[in-house]
């Protein structure tokens, strides 16, 4: 299992590329720099925030792993 601190960077570098791409798309359809950006950074967010809790939720679950690889315990990689 990852630590969080590696599923937070993940997610915050993910939620980057994210906002840039939503950014421009808002742009593009709106013509505004203002309502794209402002559309572009709720979806970031929510993005962000369901992105981290998904993560999370399946570095718990151990179907689908290749054999030999066990999940750890819940706490016992310190992250």
């Amino acid at each position: 299992m990852e630590t969080r601190r590696r599923s937070f960077a993940k997610a915050a570098s993910w939620q980057a590329l994210g906002l840039l791409t939503m950014s421009l798309l808002g742009f593009l359809f709106t013509g505004s720099l203002q309502a794209g950006g402002g559309l572009a950074l709720a979806s970031c967010l929510l993005g962000f925030f369901t992105y981290l809790a998904h993560e999370r939720l399946w570095a718990g679950i151990g179907w689908g792993w290749s054999s030999g690889h066990e999940v750890p315990a819940q706490g016992e990689n310190g992250g």
